[in-house]
């Protein structure tokens, strides 16, 4: 419902969120943070492809990715690529916040201007070395240095030394990220737990959840996959996965959902050429902003053994997949990776839904087919960035 009276813990926050990077999660996680409530608007494929080229992921597929980010009150379609106040005051908000850098419209003007000269503009940090160009540019130059290195050594990792390893999976930096992204609706506490998954079969705490979140939830769905680019399938298979869990949950114990998320090299195994495109501290990020999960597994195996499922923390009653064709895998040389969850009756799959069709790899194709369209993109920013960084220096 539109709200009237205008409140300053009522915070705005709007953007293309082309691909459901975390940093467009980060950017909502410390708005939310600044109020009560948070109203993100979503501008429309035509406005972005006029202010900054054109978009990969569709407004449906955009907004879907919103509203599943646990920190947003409501996503708001078709908002103006120019922060109007009145759109703002429509909803009730009074503050409008961004990172601290300059976006700039068609017209290379401060998309923020307006809001700025009326008092009604904060600033977050910026999350560093992610954007929607960033990532374009990798599947149009099939690179690979993103990805980062199996953490293999249990000891190594355990209890406290954790934060203290020089690892991009586990470095303090990473692990502070990860207690961001775990906290709950408010941008508050670690209600949810990062895992990770050892070559020596060990499951050892990235980020445990404080105390007053530990009771929360005892049995849990067990997922698992890649969840690159973590697009609208990923979301509306989560969203139908939490759907079941809160049909299995009871007034005194609810359901959750834990993700086992594959390590790049193994998602690039079963993938090939750079796939994963996002690495797995980035996907691990994507997917523990979810408002569907609740942990997260790193380095998960390929195959969920029963072994495996009796080593988490939690009693899982089900293992949910979407239907899949196992034939031309690579890693599991054709065998069917739930076949020993199958056999112990504790696998379903989800129902048909709209965005079943589409994979990493349709996404990739949408900016491959469209290569000179999306190389012009990637030059067009170029020359954006140089207007906002001057624009930038003028602020100062």
């Amino acid at each position: 419902m539109v709200s009237q009276e205008i409140r300053k813990d009522r915070i705005w926050i709007d953007g293309c969120f082309d691909f459901a990077h975390h940093g467009h999660a980060g950017a909502m996680l410390q708005a939310r943070q600044l109020g009560n409530e948070l109203y993100v608007g979503v501008h429309s494929d035509e406005e972005i492809l006029e202010n900054k080229g054109p978009v990969v992921m569709t407004l449906s597929e955009r907004v879907l990715a919103v509203e599943a980010c646990k920190w947003a009150t409501e996503a708001v379609p078709g908002a103006p690529y120019v922060t109007d106040p009145r759109v703002m005051d429509e909803y009730g908000c009074f503050y409008v916040v961004h990172g601290d850098d300059i976006t700039t419209d068609a017209n290379g003007e401060d998309c923020y201007r307006v809001v700025k000269e009326t008092g009604r503009f904060l600033v977050v940090k910026r999350t560093p070395n992610i954007s929607t160009t960033d990532l374009v540019g990798r599947m149009l130059l099939c690179t690979k240095n993103h990805h980062i290195k199996t953490v293999k050594d249990g000891g190594a990792i355990a209890g406290a030394q954790v934060g203290k390893l020089g690892d991009g999976l586990v470095s303090g930096a990473s692990v502070e990220r990860f207690k961001a992204y775990a906290s709950a609706e408010d941008g508050k506490g670690a209600r949810d737990g990062v895992y990770i998954y050892t070559a020596t079969g060990s499951v050892l705490d990235v980020v445990s959840p404080e105390p007053s979140f530990l009771n929360w939830q005892r049995k849990m769905i067990y997922v698992d996959g890649g969840f690159d680019l973590f697009f609208a399938g990923h979301i509306e298979f989560l969203r139908l996965v939490a759907a079941k869990a809160r049909r299995l949950s009871t007034p005194t114990e609810e359901v959750g959902i834990v993700v086992g998320l594959h390590d790049d090299a193994t998602v690039n195994a079963f993938k090939g050429l750079n796939y994963p495109i996002m690495n797995i501290f980035e996907r691990a990020l994507c997917v523990l902003q979810c408002r569907y999960v609740s942990h997260v597994i790193l380095q998960a195996p390929y195959t969920p053994t029963m072994d495996f499922l009796q080593k988490l923390d939690w009693d899982i009653i089900s293992v949910m997949h979407g239907p899949t064709d196992f034939t031309n895998d690579m890693t599991g040389g054709g065998k069917d990776p739930y076949a020993e969850v199958k056999a112990a009756g504790l696998y379903s799959e989800i129902e048909p839904h709209q965005y079943m069709k589409i994979s990493t790899e349709t996404i990739v194709e949408r900016v491959t087919r469209n290569r000179g369209v999306y190389e012009e993109r990637q030059r067009r920013k170029g020359w954006k960035a140089e207007v906002e960084q001057q624009l930038q220096k003028n602020e100062v």
